[in-house]
Parts: C-alpha cells; structure tokens; sequence
C-alpha cells in the first residue's frame, strides 16, 4: 500500500512540474513516516498547485491525508498522508532547511524501481 500511496505522489508532484523530486526512506530513522518526498518550485502558486495535487490523487485513491500544514503561506507545505509525508517547498527555503542534509542518514529511493 505504501509503495502505490508512494508513486501517486511522486507522480502528482511531477505531474505539476515540481522540480528536483526526491524520496528519502525515512523506515528506522524517523518514526514520522516511512518515507518522505521532497520537492520545489518557483511560486507560491506552483508550490500550493503540487500540493493540492497530490491531496487530490490522495483522496481519488481512497487513501487519507491526515493534515496539511503551511499551504496559505506557500513557502513549505507539508503534507501527512501517514505512511508518506511530502514536503513541498519554495525554492529559497528548500535550500535554507535542506531536510537531505538534516536526515543525512535516510537513503534515496529510486521511484521507478519501486
């Protein structure tokens, strides 16, 4: 279940032209979620329109998100979807709390070999 919960999401955000996707397998490092999609973009527009997107495809495939937080600012929106959390950020704070570096020790996830 969570690999599918998994691509839809890395699919939506891609779909929407987030840039530089990655998936980070967070199983034994953090007890928040298995894994974590991380992504930006450009505006505040395109960051509220990937994450929108990915509630979307979340709930039209029957799985629940449990909250979002941060869409009105549009500068980092996160997104529980309980088993994967997305982090959809402005590309200035992307590089500002660079979360690749803070969970330097979850390996990356190549989503199409999922």
């Amino acid at each position: 279940m969570t690999k599918t919960l998994l691509q839809l999401a890395y699919k939506a955000a891609d779909d929407k032209r987030a840039e530089d996707i990655i998936v980070m397998n967070m199983q034994g490092i953090s007890p928040l979620a298995d894994h974590f999609i991380v992504c930006h973009a450009n505006s505040d527009r395109q960051v509220q329109a990937i994450a929108r997107e990915m509630v979307d495809v979340a709930h039209k495939e029957g799985y629940e998100v449990k909250r979002i937080e941060g869409f009105d600012a549009a500068r980092w929106v996160l997104v529980d979807m309980g088993d994967v959390v997305a982090h959809v950020f402005h590309r200035d704070e992307r590089t500002f709390y660079n979360l690749e570096r803070l969970w330097g020790d979850a390996p990356f996830v190549d989503v199409d070999e999922l």
